[in-house]
């Protein structure tokens, strides 16, 4: 267990990660996961609690019952209300997604904080994103920091990994328009029409998005800055520009009601 919470390459090697806490368990359950061992320790796990999850993973794995001062070695974080479950990953590959009418998709080149990543991903499930494309990962999908800063948004959020290439024909061939933040060459943000298919495209926070981006973009995106420091948090940036789309959005519908 511990292998799995902090090396990647174990993660891979045995197509399992690690999740702890009854509401992300829960989260993993319900978007399909499958779980493959539950450690409890009824030190912290009410009796209520075990309950819900034996109902909800329907007694298909086997449950450790472990001591308290065996679990405080094991837990990754403290307060995980005594439940950590190893699961099957998944697959996360564009044709895994789901595109409706007019998506709203969020596409996140290279960033590699964990921290930023599941931050960004809360955000698109409050904002009832679409999907959300991570290009050119520097960090997999089942890191348990990301896990946890998501508070389970990468189980309850429709997310795929692929090169820029791979992500910039998916979009194209879908009609979606490609609109990049970035401080060049670009129209205010509020000023561009997001009603329709929408991708906004994100870049690390050091180096901004690649050429490949900027040039497929259909529009380029900024957001005021009206300080002194140059840049937003990378995750407060997309929550910023996914809720202008909701707006958007909101304001269509009411007028066409």
């Amino acid at each position: 267990m511990l292998e799995l919470q902090e090396k990647s390459k174990a993660r891979r090697r045995e197509g399992l990660f690690v999740v702890e806490g009854l509401r992300e368990l829960l989260h993993c359950v319900e978007a399909g996961y499958e779980v493959h061992s539950l450690f409890v320790c009824m030190d912290i796990l009410s009796r209520e609690a075990l309950a819900q999850i034996e109902e909800a993973c329907c007694g298909k794995c086997p449950v450790f019952e472990i001591p308290g001062q065996i679990y405080e070695k094991v837990a990754y974080r403290g307060s995980t209300e005594g439940v950590i479950a190893e699961l099957k990953c998944k697959s996360h590959t564009l044709q895994t997604l789901h595109a409706g009418e007019n998506p709203l998709v969020v596409v996140l080149e290279s960033v590699e904080k964990p921290g930023n990543l599941g931050a960004v991903l809360r955000s698109a499930d409050a904002a009832g994103v679409d999907a959300v494309i991570i290009c050119d990962p520097l960090t997999d999908l089942y890191n348990p920091n990301l896990i946890r800063s998501s508070i389970g948004g990468i189980f309850t959020v429709q997310t795929a990994a692929a090169t820029s290439q791979e992500a910039i024909g998916w979009l194209k061939d879908r009609g979606i328009k490609i609109y990049t933040a970035q401080l060049q060459d670009s129209e205010w943000y509020y000023d561009t029409d997001m009603t329709g298919g929408t991708a906004i495209v994100m870049g690390t926070e050091a180096t901004g998005l690649t050429d490949v981006w900027r040039e497929a973009a259909d529009a380029h995106i900024k957001i005021p800055m009206l300080g002194k420091l140059d840049s937003l948090n990378v995750s407060v940036s997309a929550a910023i520009l996914m809720y202008e789309a909701v707006r958007q959005r909101n304001a269509s519908d009411t007028k066409n009601v």
